[in-house]
């Protein structure tokens, strides 16, 4: 099935992300709906996050930003007219390292509309670290149901979807590096992720 291929990050050869301690205070514990800024070589995207839906994945990405885990990232997914993945790789192709495993929130009334964010995982449902993709159309069967879990929407993109859009357009190809199908041949660059104040 499409969508397992996509969110599994099951590349062979693909080694575990790197995990650090996750702190256990809240990250910006006074903004309900953060609102942040990625700064890419093909413009910049605002997101805004719902804290109150998806708090555990919230503060879970809100401490990879403020430990700049988003930094020098790639693009290293993009399946036309699904989705654009990212939060998996640095520009060298080095893993992110991640703040643990999160919990899965995907029941938390959000939907995998086009335009929201969510974070991908493992097949288990419980094992997303730090990758998280934008839905480029409605992908309902990235919901839960009641046989599965599904994957945690957690924001939204406010600004930019054009930007986005102009990624979902990537020619793709087999990278060697990752091992791994649909990466972007032309590399598309997550310079930066920042909370806007």
């Amino acid at each position: 099935m499409k969508f397992n291929l996509i969110f599994i990050l099951s590349f062979s050869g693909f080694a575990a992300q790197l995990s650090a301690a996750c702190p256990t205070e809240p990250a910006y514990p006074d903004v309900m709906y953060p609102e942040l800024t990625l700064h890419t070589n093909l413009g910049e995207v605002v997101i805004e996050l719902d804290r109150r839906r998806a708090p555990l994945t919230v503060n879970h990405f809100l401490h990879l930003v403020t430990q700049q885990a988003y930094d020098d990232n790639i693009v290293h997914r993009v399946v036309a007219d699904y989705v654009v993945q990212t939060g998996a790789f640095k520009s060298d192709l080095s893993p992110v390292t991640s703040c643990g495993k999160l919990f899965n929130e995907s029941g938390n009334g959000l939907s995998n509309d086009r335009g929201t964010l969510a974070m991908a995982r493992y097949e288990d449902p419980h094992s997303a670290e730090s990758s998280f993709y934008i839905n480029l159309k409605d992908n309902h069967n990235l919901d839960p149901n009641k046989k599965s879990w599904g994957y945690t929407v957690f924001g939204y993109v406010v600004s930019g979807m054009e930007v986005i859009d102009q990624m979902g357009q990537s020619t793709t190809t087999f990278s060697p590096q990752l091992e791994a199908k649909d990466v972007p041949l032309k590399p598309i660059q997550i310079i930066s992720v920042r909370l806007n104040q």
